[in-house]
């Protein structure tokens, strides 16, 4: 998820071939050629094979040569007039991003701009989008591994005769207006993202308005002293800092939310509040609009109606990560967590 990118150097694979002859692991690998694991992964899908022995056994070898031979071969079959040309470093970095990484187009075009494009070919998103259309990546990207924007689903009416949960806490109108403007940090959105039926594990999301960093902790149940005790975890970590940071926390009006009192509380400083809590109008989730177009990102590591059974505290931390190193249009494709630091250090400096 880092801003730098390279094409492996011939050192780099004579280093994965001894590695992997070593019995070494994919992620480990990684950490001792210098790339990211995705890179391994996929290195190693285009450049194995199986060879055949003299006493006719066989066994999966490494062969990037060849492979990559290949590969070249087959991007100059599609074409002479392809813009792209035999730029192979831009090739792969578009597959590591979209593919291995979940990146739109949009987003790892914008990403290499922002890193002062590394590449011989210039190309921007429409094309990357007409490439993979086109099937020019051959299997390694299709489009099927593009982010999937599907049709816009109505907003769900309140189920008939159901009765709307009274807020636990202040309105949402009584929220300060400057909020609405996303002029000022420090005031976010928290939701949960459930697992499929049957799983009690779920993921406490929260979304500061003005950056868009993002926090991301599994919780083993979506109940009211679990968001108060993540809470708690986050105030330790904050310190001081935490009221700065954490002005106000807007909210539905979920059971999982109903202890205001607890949420507001410091767990560090008795008798005072840490955070104001403003809760939404029911059936109103767009005015955690913020909230709700990160879920979309949470739910490309975590699909709508997957089990969170095996989910670790390590994926949840991976997923955050994932997110706040995305790059966003709206910052000029630069990253939540840039914005994010350059105000914590603006807090930090005013102290």
């Amino acid at each position: 998820m880092g801003k730098h990118f390279s094409h492996l150097t011939p050192t780099q694979r004579t280093q994965i071939d001894a590695f992997r002859r070593a019995g070494m692991k994919v992620v480990d690998i990684a950490k001792e050629v210098g790339v990211h694991y995705t890179t391994i992964y996929r290195e190693l899908k285009r450049c194995t094979y199986e060879h055949l022995n003299s006493d006719y056994t066989t066994e999966i070898r490494y062969n990037p040569d060849g492979a990559q031979a290949r590969y070249e071969a087959n991007l100059r079959a599609k074409g002479p007039e392809l813009k792209i040309g035999n730029d192979y470093e831009l090739a792969d970095y578009l597959i590591g991003k979209i593919r291995d990484e979940k990146y739109s187009p949009e987003a790892a075009i914008g990403e290499a701009e922002v890193m002062g494009w590394p590449f011989r070919v210039h190309i921007c998103a429409s094309t990357a989008y007409n490439y993979i259309r086109a099937e020019i990546f051959g299997d390694d990207l299709t489009v099927e591994m593009l982010p999937q924007h599907g049709k816009r689903r109505r907003k769900p009416e309140r189920p008939e005769g159901s009765i709307p949960r009274k807020p636990a806490g202040k309105s949402i109108e009584k929220r300060p207006e400057i909020v609405d403007t996303r002029t000022t940090f420090g005031h976010w959105e928290m939701d949960c993202v459930e697992s499929a039926k049957g799983c009690t594990t779920t993921l406490l999301v929260l979304t500061e308005r003005l950056s868009r960093r993002e926090i991301t902790r599994r919780m083993e149940a979506k109940k009211a002293e679990n968001v108060v005790a993540e809470l708690d975890a986050l105030e330790k970590r904050y310190g001081e800092l935490f009221p700065l940071i954490f002005k106000s926390i807007t909210v539905d009006n979920g059971s999982e939310f109903a202890n205001c009192e607890g949420m507001e509380r410091s767990s560090l400083r008795e008798g005072e509040k840490r955070t104001k809590l403003y809760y939404c109008h029911p059936y109103s989730a767009y005015e955690r609009g913020s909230n709700e177009n990160q879920n979309k990102l949470v739910r490309r590591h975590a699909p709508k109606g997957s089990s969170f059974e095996d989910m670790t505290d390590e994926r949840a931390d991976y997923i955050e990560g994932w997110m706040n190193d995305y790059p966003r249009k709206m910052f000029n494709w630069h990253t939540p967590e840039e914005v994010f630091q350059a105000e914590i250090k603006a807090l930090s400096g005013a102290l």
